[in-house]
């Protein structure tokens, strides 16, 4: 198994001096992630992520996760709009799997227990899943962990930056469909911005998503990604009224709409 540096090793402060410039705005505000990623569900929805988040902690039921939110750009630049060269690592999972099967996602899983924290674990899963070297990764800051309901996984996401993460493709096609280092200016688009819920039962519970050329970002990564431009004030306005099912958005992929 790879080794992890041991300065990598534990929950990291936000690092603000080895970060560029216009990731700064992000990494002063990570600690606003979580609320904003809040901000976008209706009480009912918190109440009972709450509820259900808590009975699993009690019953030993959850799993600790951590996933890899790897911006790569220049190192130089201002504290304002990002430089049009920069890009987010993502992923598409593979329809096998038995969580989140055929999402788009970050780089990530399950804690195992040689993992000495949540950068270890996001790290190794990273390398894993899309062959990205660790040694030219910087982490900078962990976010307070999220509870993801319907897989029970407590997530801990932890940002980094690479100036060159080298090249990424797909180490294993049972685990990972897509590997792609999205351009920044994708999900800044607000052409490309929409809302989806997964069903009728659950409409008024529709969270931030992306349509991109290759794929659907949406659930625990678009409202992720969502909360991350509101907090780094890089977001755009956006038509929030532009509500569809999930499966009407995935129809919809590959169409032209997005990655402009």
């Amino acid at each position: 198994m790879h080794r992890v540096p041991a300065a990598f090793r534990s929950r990291l402060p936000a690092d603000a001096e080895a970060s560029p410039p216009w990731l700064r705005p992000l990494v002063d505000n990570l600690h606003r992630v979580p609320a904003a990623f809040r901000s976008r569900l209706p009480a009912d929805a918190l109440a009972w992520m709450a509820a259900a988040g808590a009975r699993a902690r009690v019953s030993g039921a959850s799993r600790d996760a951590a996933v890899l939110m790897l911006f790569s750009g220049p190192h130089t630049g201002t504290a304002g709009a990002p430089p049009a060269d920069v890009d987010l690592l993502v992923t598409v999972r593979a329809d096998s799997l038995r969580h989140h099967a055929g999402q788009a996602a970050f780089p990530g899983g399950a804690t195992d227990a040689e993992d000495s924290g949540p950068v270890a674990t996001a790290l190794r899963e990273a390398r894993e899943e899309t062959g990205v070297d660790p040694q030219r990764l910087r982490p900078l800051a962990t976010v307070e962990r999220l509870y993801i309901a319907p897989s029970g996984f407590h997530v801990v996401p932890v940002l980094a930056y690479s100036p060159d993460p080298g090249p990424v493709s797909v180490v294993d096609t049972a685990e990972t469909a897509i590997v792609s280092r999205v351009p920044l200016s994708a999900f800044l688009n607000p052409q490309n911005r929409l809302m989806v819920y997964r069903d009728a039962r659950t409409r008024r519970w529709a969270g931030p998503a992306f349509l991109l050329n290759e794929m659907l970002v949406w659930g625990f990564t678009g409202q992720v990604i969502s909360a991350m431009l509101d907090v780094a004030g890089w977001a755009r306005p956006w038509d929030t009224t532009d509500v569809r099912a999930l499966d009407e958005a995935m129809t919809l992929v590959g169409e032209g709409r997005g990655r402009r």
